[in-house]
């Protein structure tokens, strides 16, 4: 009989879980990082396919990539802080898969016929097709950026409400479905590829976003209903009550009543207003975007968390991450694509294993841990540590025994970056918490944008940081200036959690002290 209870209790359990606007999140997240995956693995590839195996193409698409979010960031948050929920997050989801669908079809047509293209207008037609695909993705990955901002950023903090570990939780799963994603769907996508053409990975990329859309607009509609804080946002509130106000003095001017002491400033308030807008200029129209972008800035500026998200920023700047700089390292010392593929596995598993450790961090600073999530950052730098010295050593004894070869260089390397894996991720998650929780509701967008932006800076640095040493020998000093970045990382992040914490913050070697006090406040209030 108890068993029995048992069982349906546990059967009623997942029964409301898989009904619960938190699971209808993680769906929607996986559909949307799926299709994200597919396409950015895929259009590299097609680019390169399409400019006769040159990464020129990929060189342009990457740098415009990351230039437009490095401008447009803090513009996109901006906008996302501005409108409500349903239509930002509607809106990024049409336009990101709409535009995914028309670079998928216009690619179809340049590998359909592309000697034609390239014999009519010597060629100039073929680079149109060429600029457009890439302004198209460019614009995709603009409104990707706002549906991550939207959904990770500001429904998932609705969602958790005022549970900060339940939050945790779902950041934690969040970049759990990430890591599997960016295992799977390129494996996907790629078999697609190799047995059929290039033209059937564009046509199924294609379809697969056209039906994730419909879904996942469903999802967010659904998901919108079941949570009626997702109606209320702070900015738009605010807003709708000035709006009220200045109707009702208009209302008792209009019924010759004599308004209050507060109804009269409110009155002209709005005269100015309405006069300021008279005599606004064409060019302040024109400049009002750079206002907002520089408004954005001086406001992530004035965060308490700026510090943690500097550091963050500052982990982007590196070669010891699993992109095309360290693959393409890798292939110059021998490694195949079969060995890069379990190395990538391997370095996913790490990951995962860094969101638990983030959840078990979070469960510990519950319990009385103060510094349990600033290890986050220490992890990271002593792995990265480790892996460059690593390098250093076992490049010592490959040049000490030049007729022997030896992968112990570039194994011992992709061990650091493989454990690495778990501080950059555990970190990730908790400067993500931080902002979620100590940012004004009215400025998640921003703030995010702008975080965006500044992770984007970073990694375009790194890459100008290769284009100026593109040896292989010369890797191990960009390792070196990797190394280096992290560690500023990580001495921002420390001062960060000093400010906050004072001297609480190396009270976690004390167990006397963690029963006598109160669980602190870090990282749930700053």
């Amino acid at each position: 009989m108890e068993k029995s209870t048992s069982k349906k209790s546990y059967c009623d359990t997942v029964r409301i879980f898989f009904k619960s606007s938190k699971f209808l999140i993680y769906l929607g997240h996986a559909l949307s990082t799926w299709g994200d995956r597919m396409w950015n693995f895929a259009v590299a590839v097609f680019l390169v396919e399409l400019y006769g195996n040159s990464l020129l193409l990929t060189a342009v698409y990457g740098l415009v990539i990351a230039g437009s979010v490095l401008l447009l960031g803090a513009i996109i948050g901006d906008w996302v802080d501005k409108n409500p929920r349903l239509r930002v997050a509607q809106t990024s989801l049409i336009v990101q898969n709409s535009a995914v669908i028309l670079c998928g079809i216009l690619l179809m047509v340049v590998f359909q016929y592309k000697e034609q293209l390239t014999i009519l207008y010597n060629g100039w037609l073929l680079t149109s097709c060429y600029i457009l695909v890439i302004t198209i993705a460019n614009i995709a990955n603009l409104a990707s950026t706002a549906m991550s901002i939207t959904i990770q950023r500001d429904w998932v903090v609705v969602v958790a409400g005022d549970d900060s570990s339940g939050l945790a939780d779902m950041n934690a799963t969040v970049r759990i479905i990430d890591q599997l994603t960016n295992i799977l769907a390129p494996m996907l996508v790629g078999q697609i590829m190799a047995f059929g053409s290039h033209f059937v990975g564009c046509g199924f990329i294609s379809g697969w976003n056209l039906f994730s859309m419909c879904l996942e607009y469903f999802l967010l509609w659904k998901v919108y209903r079941m949570t009626p804080a997702l109606a209320i946002k702070a900015g738009q509130k605010e807003t709708d009550d000035q709006e009220m106000k200045q109707l009702n003095v208009q209302r008792e001017l209009e019924n010759g009543e004599v308004p209050a002491e507060g109804s009269q400033l409110m009155n002209e308030a709005v005269i100015a207003k309405q006069d300021t807008e008279k005599n606004s200029s064409c060019c302040y129209q024109v400049t009002q975007p750079l206002h907002t972008l520089r408004s954005g800035w001086v406001a992530y500026y004035n965060q308490s968390i700026f510090l943690a998200g500097m550091a963050l920023a500052f982990l982007y700047m590196t070669v010891l991450g699993f992109d095309c700089i360290t693959t393409g390292y890798a292939y110059t010392q021998g490694l195949n694509g079969s060995v890069l593929s379990l190395l990538m596995g391997a370095s996913a598993v790490s990951g995962i294993a860094g969101t638990v450790a983030f959840t078990w961090a979070m469960i510990s600073q519950l319990l009385g841990d103060s510094a349990a999530l600033p290890e986050a950052p220490t992890m990271t730098s002593l792995a990265t540590t480790a892996a460059q010295g690593m390098l250093n050593i076992s490049s010592m004894e490959t040049e000490e025994v030049p007729h022997i070869e030896s992968y112990m260089s570039v194994s011992l390397l992709f061990a650091g970056v493989i454990a690495a894996r778990i501080g950059l991720w555990s970190f990730d998650l908790t400067v993500t918490q931080l902002i979620q929780e100590n940012v004004a509701e009215a400025e998640r967008g921003v703030i995010n944008g702008v975080q965006n932006s500044m992770n984007y800076l970073l990694d375009l640095l790194h890459f100008i940081m290769v284009i100026l040493a593109p040896n292989p020998e010369a890797f191990g000093l960009l390792v070196i200036l990797s190394v280096s970045f992290v560690a500023m990382g990580h001495m921002m992040y420390f001062r960060f959690a000093f400010k906050t914490l004072g001297s609480r913050l190396f009270l976690c070697c004390s167990p006397e002290q963690k029963t006598d006090r109160a669980p602190p406040s870090f990282p749930l209030a700053v």
